[in-house]
């Protein structure tokens, strides 16, 4: 997903030119071992210009309270690393998504003299996981820590004449609906309703925010307070969130120290780093760890500890179960999802059943106007919910199942994309319903996602015609012909005979990247480099994914232009400011999933079936730990850095000739060992797949 403002992009690209700071991403932090790679992780990547749509800001693991800076100008999560000009601190973000963002919520600013016009220009910042300071050149010191929906905010003022402006109405492109507040001695509490992404809705925040020592809370305006306190040097701003009622957030505020706080916050991102460990170039680890972190942040886990929690019609609901929201499944079913259902198993449990959970109160494909949570969209969960099933996880399809045949009887058939992905959602729903029992209905989705051939016979098959490489050419939502024609995941048999065999699928596959047509840029072509791997060529994928992972690689398409226009020569993921190749959101964990996954060596093959291909990691080891007392190491027994291609693997000891491996497979332990080449070994992993 996209959009920023061009005029905020050139004032960005001027602050980035002229910057005396080098792109060098966070101060240089030591490392110590595994149980501290938080020291690993650079909260800085991807939080210049549009190149990520990142956020430095101190956040705890899928929750939807974060504390981060707003700067003047700024990118959709509300900060630009090359700007000095700061006004203030908000405590939502939905990180990398389109639309120029969504959240912002509450931005509150340290003044001076009570001069809410008091310029915030930066010294120095800082930041980790759970943690941001900065230092302005008046002499305040801001830093933030927070817990689950939680924040403490902590600033000294050189000065005794200090105080707080709020702003309850802030939020990133004036998405501001309506707020509710009640005011007391040293607090504010209440609710605000803003839009969400795309302004498709309307999510609500209940919210508690208590300043200890403060002397007075002034009106200041509509919405905004003043804040005056008495003649300290130091001063702190407890704030708690729910999506559920006021008494709920005043709950969430821990009277803890903010270093116990800041402690907390870093326990929690180290237990859920350590899940995955990876030995090799230090480069590689920081790079790794850092997307990693970006892919946990949402969804956000939004029931509160007694199982109560707000529905998406707005209701109060009870349950066992933890409830999460806040999803941009269109975006990270292909990645972000896969991933957790892998690493993650204890959270991916509760995540599947909050997808299942939306049906019975009004699933929308993006938003409704009750959301407990910033939110995006959900098409594609029916795909999501078969291959949790798939995984092993407990999935109440019967309980869905007549919300999901009404969701199939709405699915849009009206571009040749949409064709293809409601194709893909009518195969998912067949396999549901196999499941479930219901053989006739089964059939019946099963032939309609096969009518994919028509559609793509109609608009992909031609490769002659000279709207190919256009963007949005025919009404394609995003993207072009060229990169959505391989987009029949669930039957890439029946696509190699459409395009006329398999040695024809692949002149043409060679072609799509020969010349530079893929766009790593957006979702829409995503699974193609791996395509290779459902071919007796799989070591084109090996290549493939080594070059986009680190590699210089030629990108000709960006989301606000055709090819053609300023081509991009260089690496894709860069541990900088400037991460991603321009106009690349990371949508939610959705990029650097991508990264994480096939750094790894594995990548999903087709998301509704518990498969994944194999690649040579980047890494000499990795190691997947559960906590169940099972791990599964993958090992690259004569490790060079530079090799890429697969000689030869071993499972548990056992020549495996095949390229890929179930997830059964993976999460029963074991050891897998990955022996590399400079060359491909075009006899290993071409044996016929049969999923």
């Amino acid at each position: 997903m996209r959009r920023i403002a061009l005029l905020q992009m050139i004032i960005i690209g001027i602050l980035f030119v002229s910057s005396c700071s080098s792109e060098v991403s966070r101060p240089s932090i030591p490392k110590t071992d595994n149980s501290e790679l938080i020291n690993s992780v650079n909260v800085f990547l991807g939080t210049s210009g549009d190149h990520g749509q990142m956020s430095p800001s101190a956040s705890y693991p899928f929750s939807m309270l974060s504390i981060g800076p707003v700067t003047s100008p700024h990118t959709h999560t509300g900060y630009e690393f090359y700007a000095n000009k700061y006004e203030g601190f908000v405590h939502t973000h939905l990180e990398g998504v389109g639309c120029t963002g969504s959240g912002g919520n509450i931005l509150i600013k340290p003044i001076l003299n009570g001069n809410i016009n008091t310029e915030l220009i930066k010294e120095k910042q800082n930041g980790k996981p759970g943690y941001y300071e900065v230092l302005f050149e008046n002499g305040i010191k801001s830093e933030m820590a927070v817990g689950h929906n939680f924040g403490l905010h902590k600033y000294h003022f050189q000065q005794n004449s200090n105080g707080l402006f709020i702003d309850l109405s802030y939020a990133l492109s004036g998405r501001f609906v309506n707020e509710q507040h009640k005011v007391t001695e040293s607090s504010i509490s209440g609710w605000i309703d803003t839009k969400t992404t795309c302004s498709r809705g309307i999510y609500r925040i209940y919210f508690c925010l208590e300043v200890p020592g403060c002397q007075s809370i002034i009106e200041a305006g509509e919405h905004k307070f003043l804040i005056e306190v008495n003649n300290t040097a130091d001063l702190q701003v407890y704030v708690g969130f729910s999506s559920v009622n006021t008494d709920y957030a005043k709950q969430r505020i821990q009277k803890k120290s903010f270093q116990q706080v800041r402690l907390s916050a870093e326990a929690q991102w180290n237990r859920l780093l350590n899940h995955i460990e990876v030995t090799g170039e230090d480069d590689r680890v920081d790079l790794f760890y850092s997307l990693l972190y970006r892919g946990l942040q949402a969804p956000y886990l939004i029931s509160e500890d007694d199982g109560t929690y707000r529905a998406i019609d707005g209701s109060v609901q009870h349950t066992a179960d933890a409830i999460y929201n806040g999803w941009a499944i269109w975006d990270n079913y292909r990645e972000q999802l896969p991933m957790l259902s892998l690493f993650y198993p204890e959270k991916y449990e509760d995540i599947v059943k909050s997808i299942t959970n939306l049906y019975p109160y009004g699933k929308d494909n993006w938003a409704t106007k009750h959301e407990p949570s910033p939110t995006v969209r959900t098409e594609h969960a029916m795909v999501v919910l078969l291959d949790a099933w798939e995984k092993g996880y407990d999935v109440p399809l019967n309980e869905i199942k007549e919300f999901l045949l009404e969701e199939a009887e709405h699915l849009d058939y009206g571009s040749p994309d949409k064709a293809l992905e409601s194709s893909y959602d009518c195969w998912a729903l067949s396999r549901i319903l196999k499941i479930t029992g219901d053989d006739a209905l089964s059939e019946e989705y099963r032939q309609k996602a096969m009518e994919y051939e028509k559609y793509w016979l109609k608009d992909f098959a031609d490769l002659t015609k000279n709207d190919i490489d256009r963007m949005q050419a025919r009404g394609l939502y995003q993207g072009t012909i060229w990169q959505y024609r391989w987009f029949v995941p669930f039957d890439v048999e029946g696509l190699k005979e459409l395009a006329g065999g398999e040695d024809v699928f692949l002149a043409q596959l060679d072609q799509f990247f020969d010349e530079n047509n893929y766009n790593h840029a957006n979702q829409p072509d995503l699974q193609v480099p791996g395509l290779y791997n459902a071919t007796n060529q799989p070591w084109k994928s090996q290549k493939l994914f080594r070059e986009l992972l680190l590699d210089t690689v030629v990108q000709c398409y960006f989301n606000n232009n055709s090819k053609g226009i300023d081509p991009y020569v260089g690496r894709i993921y860069k541990n900088q400011p400037r991460a991603y190749i321009r106009t690349m959101d990371d949508d939610a964990g959705t990029m650097s999933s991508w990264f994480v996954l096939r750094s790894v060596g594995l990548s999903a093959a087709n998301v509704g079936e518990p498969v994944y291909y194999l690649t040579a990691p980047i890494f000499k080891s990795v190691k997947l730990n559960w906590g169940n007392g099972k791990t599964f190491t993958i090992r690259v027994e004569n490790y060079y850095k530079d090799h890429f291609y697969i000689k030869s693997v071993e499972l548990n000891g056992e020549v495996l000739s095949r390229n890929w491996l179930t997830h059964h497979e993976i999460v029963a332990g074991g050891e897998l060992v990955i022996h590399t080449s400079d060359v491909p070994n075009k006899k290993w992993g071409i044996e016929k797949r049969q999923f």
